[in-house]
């Protein structure tokens, strides 16, 4: 063997070390497929090659890309033509001239306008033996293929068999996990359906948002860049941000009003009752005088009746103002001094005993500035977020994606130290959850009508974006990124159909 001969081997070889490290860092299968032809041609000193792989299901060889044809799939029953045979006995076939074998199919030549001289095709291996799918490279552009090609070729396919089957291997595993995540989510969102959609469209804004910010060239992200892998974990812990809430208890989760019904009810039998009471106690002052004064009575009880109307319709008033103070406010609000007022009138119950209008319990709850819930139940809410945490964390992430449990662990926090579970401030918070944290709250704002709350204008809600903002509790360059940008506009149509 000359100099010559062995530095082109030393070549050859140095080229197949470098396509096998090649194709082992590529997990995509279509770039992986495109990644193999490349490379195969320029190894293999062709003009030009093709991959097939084997369905079994369907007995056919089909292929996804193929050099030098605009179709991009083609389909061939397995033992017809040179690829097909190749793939069903599982030898080698190195054509010379491609006209003069029985095998060879001119139509595909005659579609395309392409000339078809010399073919060497080979089957892909996996390691139990069985073939997969057949490599094959044609017109050598410096004469025919020879054994050495062979050879090389075939030490090609073999480590693109190991690599495609890794590549479906891994999709298989990311099918499997996108299904898990779909799961969870409607695991979280079978809890209460009134807040179906909101973790996908959370997750939409918040890689919508990412996204801006990653083409942001100038301002204090002008440095910031996301990979497809950073992307791929927002949207993960965007769609599993709430998935604690399966630890909430449904009749918290769901409180449509401040009041839960049967307390309501029990509120509205107890008025009832007040005015029946009042109706009673009238009558025996009316019989009284009636059997003091006769007819001469009659002025007083015309009295005594207007003195009931009256009665009555400021417990009918009292009762509407607690329906009223019932529905909660998406804004803080006050004006409930005259809920404490109701709370202290008495009346004498069926056992002579002095009771409230309200008990203590009803009018906390009635008071309430913001939303439905209570201070305990707001806790058992803002739980949701530990839940979530302590939830993620038992899953065994890769490393690209080992940062989920700790985005979605915050994405309540604020700037101020004001948010939870942790009050953490400013850069404490993870810039991920901080991306979340903006789109969470506009989607909330924004989501259709739900029994606790009515759906705010997005024009509204960005309002409100804003004055958290002057509040020091959202990053007002995000905000202004996810406004100016149109991030809000992603999931329009989204909203208006849920």
């Amino acid at each position: 063997m000359g100099v010559t001969s062995l530095e082109a081997r030393i070549e050859k070889l140095t080229a197949l070390l470098d396509v096998g490290k090649a194709m082992a860092s590529e997990r995509n299968l279509d770039r992986l497929l495109q990644l193999i032809l490349d490379e195969v041609t320029r190894v293999m000193e062709a003009d030009r090659s093709s991959l097939f792989l084997v369905d079994r299901t369907r007995n056919e060889l089909h292929s996804k890309i193929a050099q030098g044809l605009a179709v991009r799939e083609i389909r061939v029953q397995i033992g017809k033509g040179i690829a097909g045979y190749v793939a069903q006995s599982g030898e080698t076939v190195n054509i010379r001239d491609a006209y003069a074998d029985p095998h060879f199919n001119k139509a595909t030549d005659l579609q395309t306008g392409y000339r078809t001289h010399t073919i060497l095709c080979v089957p892909m291996r996996n390691k139990l033996n069985e073939v997969i799918g057949v490599l094959q490279v044609l017109n050598k552009r410096d004469g025919v293929f020879t054994a050495e090609d062979e050879e090389l070729l075939l030490a090609l396919s073999s480590q693109a068999a190991v690599a495609i089957e890794n590549a479906i291997l891994y999709e298989d595993i990311q099918k499997l996990f996108e299904g898990f995540i779909k799961a969870s989510v409607y695991a979280i969102e079978s809890r209460d359906p009134t807040t179906s959609g909101h973790s996908d469209r959370v997750a939409i804004l918040t890689v919508g948002l990412a996204e801006r910010v990653d083409r942001t060239e100038i301002g204090p992200f002008g440095s910031v860049r996301f990979s497809a892998e950073d992307m791929r974990e927002l949207r993960y812990a965007s769609l599993l941000h709430d998935f604690g809430k399966v630890g909430v208890r449904e009749p918290v989760l769901v409180k449509a009003r401040k009041l839960y019904e049967p307390d309501l009810d029990l509120v509205i039998a107890r008025f009832k009752f007040i005015k029946k009471a009042l109706e009673n106690e009238t009558l025996h002052k009316k019989l009284g005088l009636a059997l003091s004064l006769g007819s001469a009575a009659e002025p007083e009880m015309v009295a005594l009746d207007q003195e009931l109307q009256r009665q009555l319709a400021e417990v009918d008033g009292y009762l509407q103002l607690v329906q009223e103070a019932n529905r909660p406010t998406v804004l803080p609000s006050g004006g409930f001094e005259r809920i404490l007022e109701v709370a202290a009138n008495t009346f004498e119950d069926l056992d002579g005993t002095r009771r409230p209008y309200l008990t203590t319990q009803e009018a906390e709850n009635l008071t309430i500035g913001k939303g439905s819930l209570n201070p305990q139940e707001r806790l058992e809410i803002e739980s949701h977020v530990t839940h979530t945490f302590r939830f993620l964390r038992q899953i065994p992430w890769t490393k690209d994606l080992r940062r989920i449990p700790t985005i979605a662990y915050a994405h309540h926090e604020k700037l101020n130290g004001g948010g939870y579970p942790n009050a953490l401030r400013g850069e404490a918070i993870p810039f991920q959850a901080k991306i979340m944290t903006v789109c969470d709250i506009y989607d909330a704002l924004s989501a259709a009508d739900r029994p606790y709350k009515k759906a705010v204008a997005p024009e509204a809600a960005l309002d409100i974006l804003q004055m958290e903002v002057r509040d020091g509790l959202l990053d007002p360059e995000l905000v202004r990124i996810f406004i100016d940008g149109q991030v809000w506009h992603l999931t329009h149509s989204l909203r208006t159909a849920a």
